[in-house]
């Protein structure tokens, strides 16, 4: 039983190897990348509109609308990058049921990848949100002498991030392949629906965990912009 993606190789030459997680990486970009063209390329803004379009503006109004209770923030400038986090989650996961297929997110790798992505993404909004002195502050608060603890916090949450969607994808796949060897027929059918389930829960953790750090990063200067503006029209 293969306990990663890693571990199968399609073609190796010398130090290259070309395993799953690369592969289905790339598929799973390049269907995310297809599927939005094809939709996008004629978009309505009649009353009549397509069912694709239809699920398109569902699925970006939710996110917006999580974005925005999780952080109270306007979610315009967020969505781009939660959202594709979220979207390359859900569908490397729920691709599990194809035979044949190995969730890239099942390798340590790829969510590692990702937790980078959250690791740069949340000091590059807080920066933007609150310049660089305002945001380095935070790390001197309340004490200059909590510096190296707010730093392993950092990076603390970042490995906790890549190692709970790894974990979680990695256990549900185990789980799986060990109930078809022993009973090929209903339990991997019921446990494929778990799968599924889990898989799009795991998406939604992970891009809301990313969005509260983001949050905590640029929370401070939005909550003194509000109160800047309350003041503005109070006098």
């Amino acid at each position: 039983m293969r306990i990663s993606p890693d571990e199968w190789v399609f073609f190796s030459y010398g130090a290259f190897e070309l395993n799953a997680t690369i592969s289905f990486t790339w598929l799973v970009m390049l269907l995310i990348a297809g599927a939005s063209w094809i939709v996008t390329r004629n978009l309505s803004d009649t009353e009549e509109i397509s069912p694709f379009q239809n699920f398109l503006e569902v699925l970006v109004t939710g996110l917006a609308d999580q974005i925005q209770d999780v952080s109270r923030q306007e979610p315009g400038r967020y969505l781009p990058f939660v959202g594709t986090l979220f979207v390359f989650i859900a569908v490397s996961n729920l691709l599990s049921v194809v035979p044949g297929y190995a969730a890239p997110t099942g390798s340590l790798s790829t969510t590692t990848a990702l937790a980078l992505c959250v690791f740069v993404a949340v000091p590059l909004y807080g920066v933007a949100s609150r310049g660089v002195i305002g945001y380095l502050k935070q790390y001197l608060r309340p004490t200059p002498f909590m510096l190296p603890f707010t730093v392993i916090s950092e990076l603390s949450r970042t490995i906790a991030l890549a190692v709970r969607l790894y974990g979680n994808v990695m256990s549900g796949a185990m789980i799986a392949g060990i109930l078809i060897s022993i009973t090929p027929f209903f339990f991997p059918v019921v446990m494929q629906l778990l799968g599924l389930i889990t898989g799009f829960i795991q998406a939604y953790i992970f891009a809301v965990l990313a969005m509260v750090y983001i949050a905590s990063a640029t929370h401070a200067h939005e909550v003194k912009t509000a109160r800047a503006d309350q003041s503005s029209k109070e006098s």
